[in-house]
């Protein structure tokens, strides 16, 4: 892992030491440059950047930091949490995208192995598609949920790019996808054709206005998720202090950082990515939200109650409905319930 990271950059390090003591950049372990990579024995969330955008389709040659984040994220002051959080720095580019996956995948895979959550910034949302590789040798069937205006279920047959990641998790070998949903979407960012194709896939996705309108519908969704990834042009303009590619509807601040926490909350979300950054002369607005939902996630994760359906604090109901038997588990601790689903073993995912 250590040859895959670079450290925090020494002037977000000297901003940290001018903060209080009580911040959550003085509570966590950060890899510097004296000091070298944190010993992770006991942490919980691994923070860590990815400084990869050449699959963005408005790729223009420009690379970024995530400087102002992290002072953003520093200067914020933590809950009352139980958690241990490290910044592992950033992995940069490789000599080529898939250098980059490569290191993106390794260093995910090894902190699934020791069951610590990977938060990853990057950077384009392709590098959703590495961090779904890394589960190969870890869980033979994995769950995503994408947060974002559009499906980015492109042209698979093309060289991957930002807008057709799913593609290549979808047909590319070993097949793990077991779910894909799609949360915020905004129908005219997406084809018909595309639309359908959800449809006859068996993919959940939910409209913007569905998800507004109650937004701890998204609870349920994100409840049997491996992957989270946010795409962060599902966020509104007026939210971020940068207007490039962002829409004028979308999620405001208040509901991303609901989602956020949700996304924590899973007992089963174990690797969880927030992608699409634009930085700007101007950035503090979109730096300081991007904390804060950093921030929610975390929170959520330390509220994690262990839930599982099958266990002596459920209640279970059996409806008949003509020939089918339904069965539902209701927590008694925490309120939540679970339908469950037979699983066909001879049937491809």
């Amino acid at each position: 892992m250590d040859s895959y990271l670079s450290p925090v950059q020494d002037l977000v390090l000297a901003h940290n030491e001018l903060m209080s003591k009580q911040v959550l950049g003085k509570k966590i372990k950060i890899h510097s440059a004296q000091n070298g990579i944190p010993e992770l024995q006991g942490v919980d969330i691994a923070l860590f950047g990815v400084l990869e955008n050449r699959n963005d389709i408005n790729f223009i040659g420009e690379d970024f930091q995530l400087n102002e984040i992290r002072k953003s994220l520093y200067e914020l002051f933590p809950g009352n949490w139980n958690v241990t959080i490290a910044d592992l720095g950033n992995i940069e580019k490789g000599e080529t995208t898939e250098d980059t996956y490569f290191a993106l995948r390794s260093v995910v895979s090894q902190l699934l192995e020791q069951n610590i959550i990977p938060l990853i910034i990057g950077g384009s949302q392709d590098l959703t598609y590495a961090n779904y590789r890394a589960y190969d040798n870890i869980t033979p069937m994995v769950n995503i949920v994408n947060v974002d205006k559009s499906f980015d279920l492109g042209d698979s047959s093309k060289p991957i790019k930002n807008n057709s990641y799913l593609g290549k998790v979808i047909l590319e070998k070993p097949y793990n996808l077991f779910n894909y949903s799609t949360i915020g979407y905004q129908t005219y960012f997406n084809s018909q054709e595309e639309i359908d194709l959800m449809d006859k896939l068996y993919f959940e996705a939910y409209r913007l206005g569905e998800v507004t309108n109650n937004i701890s519908f998204v609870e349920p969704v994100l409840r049997d998720a491996n992957i989270v990834s946010i795409d962060l042009r599902c966020i509104r303009a007026s939210e971020v202090s940068t207007k490039l590619k962002y829409s004028p509807n979308g999620f405001d601040g208040k509901e991303i950082c609901s989602i956020a926490r949700y996304a924590g909350i899973s007992n089963k979300v174990s690797s969880f990515g927030l992608y699409e950054y634009k930085p700007s002369k101007d950035d503090e607005s979109s730096s300081m939200l991007m904390a804060q939902i950093i921030w929610y996630f975390i929170e959520g994760v330390n509220c994690r109650v262990e839930d599982d359906p099958l266990d002596k604090n459920h209640i279970k109901y059996t409806v008949l409905i003509e020939d089918e038997e339904l069965i539902f588990y209701k927590s008694t601790r925490t309120g939540r319930w679970w339908i469950e689903i037979p699983f066909l073993p001879n049937v491809n995912n």
